[in-house]
Order: structure tokens, then C-alpha cells, then sequence
């Protein structure tokens, strides 16, 4: 790609890999500031070194360790992931294109993400976990033989064998509570995780994504 061309929130291909620009530093050598989706490592790139991917309706990629499918039919609900198609944010909004975000409460005629954005139905695609029928897989830009076999391997499944560990300092959404709230991690002892408020939840709990959800917390990603 030239650097002219590059826009904060598209996907790219680099190093075979699916990521997302996160922003541009015009001054610096490496400009490209991207994430990595499937863990979301940050890298540094040049324009060149990078290739445009448009998402699709019905594609599949790693994101944070879990699989999920892009599925343009599907009406969010709280704790689904959604991916901003299509933004018209208003004055108080500040969601951008390929903004990936959660679900905390559903209105008419749209839904409050995590970042209390507004986000209208019609602005958004849902992140379905796991594999649907019909996806096409575009974690990697070159698949081999043998990535494309353990691909296929992969469908129904929603989490990968690597499950995310949670760490002091994430944050988790819980979907069940009445407002929805969000809490920190505070502390963590063998498979008891501790959390801002005064809670305390096991480990499996935590990765149970009725109940809780992950929000992710590279700012104005």
C-alpha cells in the first residue's frame, strides 16, 4: 500500500497475518501502527510491507484467542462483539470504521456499546463466536495446505486450545447484571480472580461469555 492510502481501522495483511491499523505516525520510519487481532500484539510496519483486506460478510478471524464470524443478518445482543461497517456517528459519538466494540445495552434502534457510543443497527455487523456455516477463514493471507486443514478442523469450536489467562489490570463485562457493569481485575490466586466491587469469580466463570465478557483496552482502538 502507499502511506497516502492507509486510514486508521482497516484491515491489512502483515507478515501473512490479519491485523488492524491502530494509527499513522507520518515522521516515523516504521509509520504503520497496527494490531495483531488474533493476540492483539501491537506491530510496527511500513506502508509497503502492509496489504488492504476488505471485510466480508460471513469471514472468520481470531480475535483476542476466540474465533469469530462476521454476520451482517444478526441483531447484537449485550455482550457480543460488533464490528462498526458502516459508522454515522453523531456529535456525542466517536465510533470509526472497523471499530471493534461490546454490547452493553440494546436500544430500538441500535445499541450503547462499552465506549457508550450509539450505534445504530444498520452501522454494524455482529462478531458471531465460532465458525458458521459458510465462513471463509482470512486469519492468514497465504494459508498452506496444513493451516488449511487444521482450519477446518477448527469449525464449531469457538475457543482455541490457547484460552486468554486473565491478567491484573483487564477488564470484564458482566452480561447478566442488572445495569450491566464492568469491573477490573484486582488480583488473582490460583483459579480465583478478584475484582474491583468486591467480587470474587472463578476462573471458568469468567470465560463463560453468557455471563462475562472480555472488553479489550487499547485506547480508541
Amino acid at each position: 500500500m502507499k502511506l497516502i492510502n492507509v486510514r486508521k481501522g482497516q484491515f491489512v495483511y502483515f507478515q501473512n497475518k490479519l491485523h488492524k491499523v491502530y494509527s499513522i505516525k507520518t515522521f516515523f520510519k516504521q509509520s504503520i501502527h497496527l494490531i495483531r487481532l488474533e493476540d492483539f500484539e501491537q506491530q510496527l510496519a511500513t506502508a509497503k510491507d502492509i496489504d488492504f483486506y476488505k471485510p466480508k460478510h460471513l469471514d472468520s478471524f481470531i480475535y483476542i484467542q476466540k474465533r469469530y464470524t462476521l454476520n451482517k443478518d444478526v441483531k447484537a445482543k449485550v455482550g457480543d462483539y460488533i464490528l462498526v461497517i458502516n459508522p454515522k456517528p453523531d456529535s456525542l459519538d466517536h465510533h470509526h470504521l472497523h471499530a471493534i466494540e461490546m454490547v452493553s445495552s440494546i436500544e430500538k434502534n441500535g445499541v450503547i456499546s462499552n465506549k457508550s457510543n450509539g450505534i445504530k443497527h444498520n452501522e454494524y455487523w455482529v462478531m458471531v463466536p465460532g465458525l458458521e456455516d459458510g465462513a471463509t477463514i482470512i486469519d492468514l493471507q497465504h494459508p498452506d495446505e496444513k493451516t488449511a486443514e487444521n482450519q477446518e478442523s477448527l469449525r464449531g469450536e469457538t475457543d482455541l486450545p490457547n484460552t486468554y489467562i486473565p491478567k491484573i489490570g483487564d477488564v470484564y463485562q458482566r452480561n447478566d447484571s442488572d445495569p450491566i457493569m464492568q469491573a477490573m481485575v484486582v488480583a488473582i490466586q490460583g483459579q480465583n480472580v478478584y475484582l474491583g466491587g468486591d467480587l470474587e469469580v472463578k476462573m471458568n466463570i469468567l470465560a463463560d461469555k453468557e455471563k462475562w465478557s472480555y472488553v479489550q483496552n487499547v485506547l480508541d482502538y
